[in-house]
This record gives C-alpha cells, sequence and structure tokens, in this order.
C-alpha cells in the first residue's frame, strides 16, 4: 500500500478533489463528469464529491428527498452522470465477516479495531469506525448526510446513477455486504451465469430509493445500520460478481477490476459490462 493511502479518506478525498478542479480548468470545453472507484477509493470518491458538489439554484429544505433530475446540482458545474465504486467498502470494515481475511472470528475482528490505526494510520481508523475527531462522530458516518460544507448525500444524488459491483466471494478485503450496502438478510441468492458476455456477472438488481428513517431503539442502532440507512436514500444498481470457479479465484479483489492485464484477465468481462451500461 502506498504511504499517500493511510493519511486517511479525507485527506485523500481533499487531494483528488482538488485534482478534479485542476483538470477541469485545464480543460473547460467538459461538461460531464463520472466516477469509477475501486476498494478504498469508492470511499475517497464519495467525500471528493461531498467537497465538489454545487447546489442547483433553487433548493428546498428537503431537497435531498425530492430532487428532480433538473433540480439536481452539479459537480463543481459539470452534470454528474455515473458513480461506479467497485469492491468498495461503503460500511466500513468493521463487523462480522467485514474483511473476510479475519476469518469472521469475533476476536480477530475486535482486536483489529484496536490495532488497525498501527498498521493503515488514519485510513484504517476511518475503516475500522474507530476515528473521533473532535468529538465528531465516525467520518463515514458523516458521508451518510450533508455534514457542513461538505454535501456528501446532496453529491451522489446528483448523479443520475450509482453503481457497486461486488464479490460476492474470494474477496479476502472487502466483503459481499459492505461492497453491496445489504444486511446480511438482504443478500441474495445468486447461481452460476450462463451469459456467455459477461460470464462472471452472476446477479443484478436495482435498489429504489427509501425513504429516510430513524432506528427504532436509537440506543442500540449499529453503526453499520446507520450506514445502510443513511445510504439506502439514493437507488442503487447493484452488480454481484464471482470468479468461484477461476484459478485465481482468491485474488478476487484485484480480477474484478483486471488490475494486471495478464494475471487478473479473467475480470474483463465486468470492465466490459461496466462499459456497456455505461451512460454518456
Amino acid at each position: 500500500m502506498h504511504k499517500l493511502t493511510l493519511d486517511g479518506i479525507d485527506v485523500m478525498g481533499e487531494r483528488l478533489a482538488q485534482e478534479v478542479i485542476e483538470e477541469i480548468n485545464r480543460r473547460p470545453y467538459i461538461k460531464k463528469i463520472s466516477f469509477v472507484a475501486h476498494s478504498v477509493g469508492g470511499l475517497v470518491a464519495r467525500y471528493a464529491i461531498g467537497r465538489l458538489y454545487r447546489p442547483p439554484k433553487q433548493t428546498s429544505e428537503n431537497a435531498l428527498q425530492s430532487l428532480s433530475d433538473d433540480s439536481r446540482g452539479t459537480i463543481h458545474g459539470l452534470e454528474a452522470v455515473n458513480f461506479i465504486t467497485v469492491a468498495s467498502p461503503h460500511l466500513g470494515s468493521r463487523g462480522n465477516k467485514q474483511v473476510p481475511f479475519l476469518f469472521g472470528v469475533t476476536a480477530i475482528e475486535n482486536f483489529a479495531c484496536c490495532i488497525i490505526h498501527l498498521i493503515f494510520g488514519r485510513t484504517g481508523k476511518h475503516l475500522f469506525l474507530t476515528d473521533n475527531d473532535d468529538g465528531k462522530p465516525p467520518l463515514l458516518q458523516r458521508m451518510v448526510d450533508n455534514w457542513g460544507d461538505l454535501q456528501f448525500m446532496s453529491a451522489l444524488q446528483a448523479f443520475r446513477r450509482r453503481v457497486t459491483y461486488s464479490n460476492v466471494r474470494h474477496d479476502h478485503i472487502v466483503g459481499w455486504r459492505t461492497s453491496s450496502i445489504r444486511q446480511d438478510s438482504e443478500l441474495p441468492k445468486w447461481v452460476d451465469s450462463t451469459n456467455k458476455i459477461y460470464p462472471h456477472i452472476v446477479y443484478e438488481e436495482l435498489s429504489k430509493a427509501e425513504a429516510p428513517s430513524q432506528c427504532v431503539d436509537a440506543d442500540n442502532c449499529t453503526l453499520e445500520e446507520r450506514l445502510l440507512r443513511g445510504l439506502k436514500r439514493v437507488s442503487w444498481e447493484k452488480v454481484d460478481v464471482s470468479f468461484h470457479n477461476s484459478k485465481v479465484r482468491s485474488a478476487a479483489h484485484s480480477v474484478i477490476q483486471v488490475k494486471d492485464p495478464a494475471m487478473h484477465c479473467e475480470g474483463a468481462d465486468v470492465i466490459q459490462h461496466m462499459i456497456d451500461h455505461f451512460t454518456l
């Protein structure tokens, strides 16, 4: 892992936002913008768009719930089109089986929460929801709402489509639940794909936006449940992927994005699916 990726999701998000602004300034003819991000990059992109969001000229107090296609804001003046994440831990890495290589053993998962910052710095704290900057809620919890001048959810709402690509198995870094923004009970049953064009796509669904809701028992509402409720306020296209028949299935976290064209080429159909469904 590169040293700069240990600085924290917020610091990386600010850097990305600045890079986007510089590119927009260099290319004033650009009218639209999309994001495609892998792993923790999905969280960094979510932070960055919160910084880059520009509201429409007229908004109402309940704009987050009632924004129409014609009244959405922009990403630094550009029309927001596709927001795509690939194996990204939207619900963080804390919780049972959210990081599969911890084997789902509660004691190991709890221990990881205590030491993760020693290995992955501030980014580790953010992923395991143990950060407490100036008494604020964990960053990922703040990112399922609009927080001060960071319009995280309004920015997500601004995109025409939001998509998650998730490994259903063999991703030892990011679990299926956190990458697909689902509870355990919502994980679908899947079967081997019979699609010759996309042989590794095993399930697809459109999750419609849900009305904002509060936990019935606020005192016992888990952080994961709060993140789920927040992110479900916008619709998501969910694409589930499996490399269970592949010889390189143990590298699913890299194969899904074809990190290396030679070693991870079996993920090419996932990339093709992304291209074929990309909105221009």
